[in-house]
């Protein structure tokens, strides 16, 4: 893959068109990129490793663009085995090359490979490297999704080596826009961690930045302004679109009857954006993202067990175990001889941060009818009120 830079600093990551499936959960439809980069001065400094499946394409990109040179540096933004995985093929193969990495990553380093105390350098927030015309300082982004990351600035090139920050699902080369597989990468990868992103959107602010490279997707040059207002939105927890996202969960399809009408009401009333997604079909990572994109989620779901039907419970537990807050909330539930899908749901919500339940509520006994058609009329105009 012949991704341009810089003069001095080349891609050597690798595309993964075979995977399907990213950390065991993520469904892919184009793959993954694991992005490594080079930067050729007096020094030779290699900007992190790629993950197992492509170590072997990495060391040969690495080579051809050494032409016989020998690293002096390998640079380790992240531990995360999708990267580390490279370190240690890296240290056999160039043996007097020094590792860099932050200090929590050093203690975390020999649970990811078995490289010598002594090769590693530990790096602080403002330590610099010299490569001669080019000079790296290290910037500590601890939780950024994990605590070892940092990320690093070339000042020559106004260049940001990113770690994950910036990254998207997909590989280099994927006929796709940045912002949608971006979107589901962030809320579902990095999402948590909000507070932290925007310590690091902070430190970036200060920062003359021309180039992005992260770790997974493209290089980022163009479009870098609406990257980084875009991160800024979601790392705030405020939502990027107004509008209602439908999450429903149904059994026997009464519930699906319901919700798609739910959303023509809303259109009809002149919702600006209504989105819908069966949770027990549609892609979780997805729906995720789309509970945090819209300013209100409205749960319609069967009850079941006393409880509430398991997609919507599954549903519930991922936007909780990703921080999701600040927005209005609609519960409908569906039941024939015990309502406590609603109840199961409001609980779950009260669990999390700034989030507005919106009073009122819609109980469907099993199947639409002319008055809880009207009950939905009802909840739409309440929802329009919370946009």
């Amino acid at each position: 893959m012949d991704i341009k830079v810089t003069d001095s600093i080349k891609y050597i990551g690798v595309n993964d068109y075979d995977i399907d499936l990213f950390e065991g959960q993520y469904h892919l439809e184009n793959g993954m990129a694991y992005n490594s980069y080079v930067i050729l001065d007096e020094k030779v400094a290699v900007m992190d490793a790629v993950d197992a499946i492509a170590i072997d394409r990495w060391v040969s990109n690495l080579e051809s663009v050494l032409e016989g040179r020998t690293p002096d540096y390998l640079v380790v933004h992240h531990l995360e085995p999708d990267h580390s995985a490279g370190i240690q093929a890296f240290c056999d193969k160039y043996p007097n090359a020094q590792v860099i990495m932050s200090t929590q990553a050093k203690r975390l380093a020999p649970q990811f490979c078995d490289v010598d105390e002594a090769r590693i350098t530990d790096v602080k927030e403002g330590d610099t490297l010299s490569l001669g015309n080019h000079t790296l300082t290290f910037i500590m982004a601890p939780m950024v999704h994990w605590p070892d990351v940092m990320v690093s600035y070339e000042s020559s090139e106004r260049v940001l080596f990113s770690a994950d920050a910036f990254g998207k699902f997909g590989t280099t080369d994927a006929d796709e826009g940045w912002s949608c597989e971006a979107r589901r990468y962030y809320f579902n990868i990095v999402g948590k961690f909000g507070k932290q992103v925007q310590a690091l959107l902070k430190k970036a602010s200060a920062l003359d930045i021309d180039v992005i490279c992260p770790l997974h997707g493209p290089v980022l040059t163009d479009t870098i302004g609406d990257v980084l207002k875009l991160y800024n939105t979601w790392s705030a927890y405020e939502p990027e679109d107004k509008g209602v996202f439908i999450a429903y969960a149904s059994m026997h399809g009464n519930t699906e009857k319901a919700a798609l009408k739910m959303k023509e009401i809303l259109e009809s009333k002149g919702c600006p954006r209504v989105a819908i997604a069966n949770l027990s079909t549609d892609d979780m990572a997805e729906c995720v993202e789309d509970g945090f994109r819209h300013s209100v989620l409205l749960c319609m779901a069967c009850s079941y067990d006393g409880g509430v039907f398991a997609p919507m419970a599954d549903y519930l537990h991922h936007l909780q175990s990703k921080a999701f807050q600040n927005r209005a909330v609609a519960l409908v539930e569906n039941y024939s001889w015990a309502a406590s899908a609603v109840r199961t749901m409001k609980a779950e919500f009260e669990k999390m941060k700034d989030i507005n339940l919106i009073e009122k509520t819609v109980s469907i006994k099993t199947r639409l009818t002319a008055e809880t058609e009207k009950e939905l009329e009802a909840l739409a105009d309440e929802i329009m009120k919370n946009i």
